[in-house]
């Protein structure tokens, strides 16, 4: 990972809808004026969510390293620093990083119609497709 980061990393994610080790940091939260959450998600090696979607979609930025995004039905997408993912609403997707590189993401949810939906771990099977 780059010396310098944006932001920080944050701390480990201790819940059940990654696999593998990821970090968060938490830029801004969601509330009642504003229904947009703001996270800077870093992830090891081979780390991914599980299945999820959001009913009202999400916007991925990469910032560093190499990571994949998949949308139900679709192939496996390669993403790179720069890279500009908009995941449409209530589409079940996954991201993480890649098998050989730690991957950076400012997530942009909006939470306006209901908090992400999480489904199953994604198999390594279709991690490795």
């Amino acid at each position: 990972m780059d010396a310098e980061t944006v932001f920080d990393k944050g701390e480990k994610i201790n819940n059940d809808n990654f696999t593998g080790t990821a970090y968060l940091k938490m830029l801004t939260t969601h509330d009642k004026e504003n229904p947009t959450a703001i996270g800077n998600v870093t992830f090891e090696p081979e780390a991914r969510t599980k299945w999820h979607l959001h009913p009202a979609g999400q916007i991925l930025l990469v910032t560093d390293g190499i990571g994949y995004y998949q949308e139900k039905g679709q192939s496996k997408k390669i993403l790179y620093k720069g890279d500009v993912i908009k995941c449409p609403a209530n589409v079940e997707h996954w991201h993480g990083a890649s098998d050989d590189s730690y991957f950076v993401q400012i997530a942009v949810t909006n939470n306006d119609k209901g908090s992400a939906v999480w489904l199953q771990a994604v198999s390594d099977e279709e991690y490795n497709k």
